[in-house]
């Protein structure tokens, strides 16, 4: 089920379409179980997807994500709620009669058929196009993706990358009101999965169509959408653009589940000062500038995030000292991981300022940037 910045249901943090290009799908109260009821793989979840918005559905394995795709095309039946295209009921409409393209994480091409075969594929099985207009939709969807020159082929001779496009060209040629792609990069190496993501990018926004894209990949999800839905359990923990939900987490998870190097948390009792927030763990007490928040109860534990990039590292004004246990370069930046207490941590700094000889070393944090969680995981500053 959705939830607030607290945790609770609310509609506000269900996806709402954007004003351009009208509302393409949409699903209300979808529930989907299996083993009799006794796994519950989709919870409640609500969702609208803009005419010409990319949506990114992301959370670790069996979270639903691909579960709420399959249930959008037709190859898995909800146990109830509501899945409509363009305004249109389809959630018991067979998936040829649904208007969309799917796009699987195995890339299913028909070995013996030539890459313009494997393209036209769905135009013979769905339309009543003439040949003529078949072979300038796949003309076009070929140029369109690099691979003009590819069309007599067999799948046998192009690379992955070069398969994978002849998979979306074969979903584009059908025109469809929405493209659905399950993991479609997670066989590819690293340098062609960036350079097929810029692709997608630039693909979706020239057709002008909504994609619904699933992967577990974080970094993925936030390079590629307008939106992103965080799932976990069946529900939506989150959901926002890529700022929204890396600057201003909804909840414990999301705030550890977003972001490389994962954020830090702090186990600490929480007390109103002065009417203000006083947080103590066993390395460190400080003071937050916020008003205490009515619903934290005062001697309350909680956990305070800080983002690796917010500590503050070598300042005049440390809360605690630790040792250096490992610095691993990432390009521009160093990665400084970081133990005080039996507490490990990890700081993001500009490459090559931090040393291991500066062990141990003073660390301290910007309280501007740093998120309360209670007990139950909800945000509550």
């Amino acid at each position: 089920m959705a939830t607030d910045n607290e945790g609770q249901p609310t509609a506000h943090a269900r996806a709402s379409a954007p004003e351009t290009g009208g509302t393409a799908i949409e699903i209300r109260n979808l529930v989907k179980t299996f083993a009799d009821g006794t796994i519950v793989a989709v919870d409640d979840v609500d969702l609208a997807i803009g005419g010409n918005e990319f949506v990114v559905l992301v959370g670790p394995s069996g979270c639903g994500k691909t579960t709420t795709l399959r249930c959008i095309c037709g190859l898995e039946v909800p146990d109830s709620g509501s899945v409509t295209i363009n305004g249109e009921d389809v959630t018991y409409h067979e998936p040829k009669d649904r208007n969309l393209a799917f796009v699987f994480q195995d890339i299913a091409l028909f070995p013996h058929m030539t890459v313009r075969e494997n393209i036209r594929f769905g135009l013979d099985m769905a339309t009543k196009l003439s040949g003529e207009e078949k072979e300038t939709r796949v003309r076009e969807s070929a140029e369109m993706l690099g691979i003009g020159e590819m069309l007599d082929r067999r799948p046998a001779e192009l690379s992955g990358g070069q398969q994978q496009r002849v998979s979306i060209g074969r979903a584009m040629v059908t025109e469809p009101a929405a493209f659905l792609l399950d993991e479609p990069f997670s066989a590819l190496d690293a340098n062609l999965r960036d350079r097929m993501r810029t692709e997608v990018k630039r693909l979706q926004r020239e057709l002008e169509r909504a994609m619904i894209f699933v992967t577990h990949d974080q970094e993925e999800a936030m390079t590629l959408g307008d939106t992103i839905v965080v799932m976990n359990d069946g529900d939506i923990m989150q959901q926002g653009t890529p700022y929204e939900i890396y600057n201003e987490p909804a909840n414990r998870f999301v705030a550890d589940f977003i972001g490389s190097p994962s954020t830090n948390f702090f186990s600490c009792v929480a007390s109103p000062e002065g009417g203000r927030i006083a947080v103590e763990s066993d390395l460190f007490r400080t003071v937050l500038d916020d008003s205490w928040p009515d619903e934290l109860p005062e001697g309350e534990t909680v956990e305070l995030g800080v983002r690796p990039e917010h500590f503050v590292l070598g300042g005049d004004d440390p809360l605690f000292e630790a040792s250096i246990d490992v610095i691993e370069p990432h390009g521009p930046n160093d990665a400084i991981y970081l133990s005080a207490g039996g507490t490990e941590m990890t700081a993001i700094e500009t490459q090559s300022r931090v040393d291991v000889t500066d062990s141990p070393l003073p660390v301290g944090f910007d309280e501007d940037h740093v998120w309360l969680f209670d007990g139950r995981g909800r945000r509550v500053r």
